[in-house]
């Protein structure tokens, strides 16, 4: 198995939550002290430079007008941890390319970064969460639809070297030659998002990882079931574990007791996300039928992830779910291969190992004790990233 260190790199120094009606998009930037934001920024790179040291992977992501990520430009990012990493795969979950203006960007973009790495890059594509419309001015109809013709795009870029061609859809390029071409040939390896059983299709059909983010045991087995049934009913060839990537929160610590204690800062995530619903549903960000299913559902108990409303739960509570592992490293190790077990095998994990104003310190040291003494007992799960995915 594949391990990722992910951080959504937020900015925690924020005022009380009744002082304001959302957390995101909409808190003015005064509350920004530049002063403790360059701080951070450069603790994270810090954090993913440990990472790296023992051996571990590194992934970032983007997000626009918010505290909880203030990385706006993954581009930047990526570059950066290109230049100071030296073994980890970067991966990039990822780019929300339906509310580009510019796709060929994103491709020349990682194209660079793909170079300056010399070809450890990974490339995941976005539809992007609902709290981007606004501030990206876009329309949330059709923004799957967008995503997939950005990524035909761009693929195509990375893939064309006899000179320029020109593209007519949603957007409209009359002369596209990126210099340079990527390092990895044909083009760095490709990852796909998806919560929902009707996203999957594409990204069986072209083989892609399909990544989740902190859906749970019953969730993500049927992401996973479906994704493998479509490949199944199209007469393509089984693919293995690692086309399958799960994120959760992770913290491992010297004891159970020790790991519940820090893993309570995990919760922060979960627990300052204060947002509207016109910000969290805008009109047509999902079809009419669903967005009734899910005002209808809306109570306590229901959310985003797999069905479920982690916000203020217990850290015991995320644990059962399968959205966090958190204790010993024996402990952790259990509730990894427990998951993988319930869910039918998955390659990659991406693990959200800091949230508000956990330390540098205490991610270092659950990083150590996962790569010298969680891994090691997870070794007949290992599948590592097949050429393929390509």
């Amino acid at each position: 198995m594949e391990y990722w260190h992910f951080s959504e790199s937020a900015y925690p120094y924020l005022p009380d939550l009744s002082e304001t009606d959302s957390i995101r998009v909409s808190l003015p930037n005064r509350v920004f002290d530049p002063e403790k934001g360059a701080a951070l920024y450069n603790r994270y790179l810090d954090d993913w430079q440990v990472a790296d040291g023992l051996g571990l992977n590194v992934m970032t992501n983007e997000h626009h007008q918010t505290p909880t990520c203030i990385q706006p430009a993954v581009g930047l990012t990526a570059a950066i941890l290109a230049r100071i990493t030296r073994d980890a795969r970067i991966l990039v979950l990822g780019n929300p390319v339906a509310n580009r203006r510019d796709p060929v960007r994103v491709a020349e973009e990682m194209a660079v970064v793909d170079n300056i790495s010399r070809g450890r890059l990974e490339v995941g594509f976005v539809r992007s969460v609902p709290f981007e419309v606004l501030p990206a001015n876009s329309n949330p109809v059709g923004l799957a639809d967008r995503m997939w013709e950005a990524h035909d795009l761009i693929k195509k870029a990375w893939t064309t070297h006899d000179g320029p061609f020109s593209w007519e859809g949603t957007w409209h390029y009359r002369h596209v030659n990126i210099w340079p071409r990527p390092y990895q040939q044909p083009h760095p390896p490709i990852w796909i998002t998806s919560t929902s059983k009707g996203g999957i299709r594409p990204v069986a059909l072209n083989g892609y990882v399909l990544a989740t983010f902190l859906t749970g045991f019953d969730t993500t087995r049927m992401l996973y079931d479906t994704y493998r049934q479509t490949r199944l009913d199209e007469g393509l060839e089984p693919l293995g574990p690692d086309r399958f990537a799960y994120c959760g929160l992770v913290h491992v610590g010297e004891s159970d007791e020790a790991a519940f204690a820090a893993a309570e800062q995990l919760r922060w995530y979960f627990d300052i996300n204060k947002v509207p619903p016109h910000l969290s549903m805008p009109p047509g960000y999902v079809p009419a039928h669903a967005a009734a299913a899910a005002l209808k559902g809306g109570g306590p108990g229901r959310g985003p992830f797999g069905g479920m409303n982690p916000k203020g739960q217990s850290v015991e509570w995320l644990i059962e779910q399968g959205i966090m592992f958190a204790g010993s490293p024996d402990t952790v190790a259990a509730q990894i291969r427990r998951l993988h077990d319930r869910v039918g095998g998955f390659g990659h994990l991406l693990m959200m190992g800091q949230a508000g104003l956990m330390s540098h310190e205490t991610v270092s040291r659950s990083l150590e004790l996962f790569a010298n003494e969680v891994a090691p007992q997870l070794k007949e799960l290992n599948v590592g990233t097949a050429e393929s995915t390509k």
